[in-house]
């Protein structure tokens, strides 16, 4: 889905359960948590990924540990509407930010933003992992990773990739498959993901990079081509497509990501809480089935590895950026 630079009004859904709070170890005062409703910030829109798996995390763990929850989807401003948001509210564990791979380059394209996902935000847990496929318009006369970069370089600055937006994964990606690949292309952001799935079919722009979920079936009946997907070895859902490091392009491995933090300075006993209880929700094979309906698998652990991998992902995009000289549109 696109970002774009406005205020939207949140979007609430109300997630029920019995208010059931526990004691919170080595707390002076001795509350319970949680004391109240724990509201979800989604910096994307309805119907994306995050907000997807963020309501199927809260409908888990209200259903196990009888919490309530409020999922609110807060998009623009490269994400930092809902970063502000969470940041803005007490660090008690009752406001929760749902971080994906954009966040990772806000520190990056808004430097005067003055709020960093690594800074403000104490992680809690990487809920889930998945990758993007790489498709082209079947008019093109290439049918692996190889001949398309051959065509590309052939061809500099004549063909266009789309994306969802920019800032997004799909935009990302694709610069970052430029820089390595030695090619240049357009960026062509689309508002309406349809349109840019349409337009693709049709060959007005020539390439993508997409998750995989919405266009399996269109690779299976040809009207689209898939040369390789972003992933270390192949995938499930796409058996016969070979992986970006076995097409000669192992740096080109990435994945997208979605994960939960709180503000900074929440105490490290309802971060672990909440991660326990997470934790215990990505575990249940109906909720492995669920998000592999859409793309995705589980990833779990403790916070600390959340952390260090988005400190890791900061670092990366960051030189990425600067080295593609990717700026915002004025």
């Amino acid at each position: 889905m696109s970002e774009k630079l406005n205020f939207p009004l949140p979007r609430r859904t109300f997630l029920l359960g019995s208010l059931a709070g526990l004691l919170i170890p080595g707390s002076a005062s001795a509350e319970r948590y949680p004391s109240n409703v724990i509201r979800i910030v989604v910096p994307t829109g309805a119907g994306t990924p995050p907000d997807i798996i963020s309501r199927m995390v809260a409908d888990g763990v209200a259903a196990n540990e009888g919490w309530r929850f409020v999922v609110e989807d807060r998009p623009g401003a490269l994400q930092t509407i809902a970063m502000n948001d969470v940041r803005g509210r007490p660090a008690d564990g009752h406001a929760l930010l749902t971080m994906s791979l954009p966040m990772t380059v806000t520190p990056s394209l808004l430097p005067k933003a003055e709020i960093r996902p690594d800074v403000d935000f104490d992680p809690v847990i990487k809920i889930s992992r998945s990758y993007t496929v790489l498709v082209t318009t079947p008019s093109l006369p290439v049918k692996s990773l190889a001949e398309f970069v051959d065509l590309l370089k052939a061809n500099p600055g004549k063909f266009n990739f789309s994306s969802a937006g920019f800032g997004t994964p799909s935009h990302l990606i694709g610069e970052m498959f430029a820089l390595q690949a030695g090619i240049r292309a357009t960026h062509v952001p689309y508002q309406q993901f349809p349109q840019a799935i349409a337009d693709l079919i049709g060959g007005n722009v020539q390439y993508m990079f997409v998750t995989t979920l919405p266009v399996i079936d269109l690779i299976a009946t040809g009207k689209l081509r898939a040369l390789a997907v972003t992933a270390p070895t192949r995938i499930a859902a796409l058996k016969d497509v070979p992986s970006v490091a076995e097409a000669g392009f192992p740096d080109l491995v990435t994945a997208d990501w979605i994960g939960f933090a709180a503000r900074r300075g929440t105490p490290a006993e309802i971060t672990s809480q909440l991660n326990t209880a997470i934790n215990k929700v990505l575990a249940e094979p109906k909720v492995r089935d669920s998000l592999e309906k859409i793309g995705a698998v589980p990833v779990g652990g403790t916070a600390a590895e959340f952390g260090h991998e988005l400190r890791a992902d900061i670092s990366r995009w960051e030189k990425i950026i600067k080295d593609a000289d990717i700026k915002l549109p004025q």
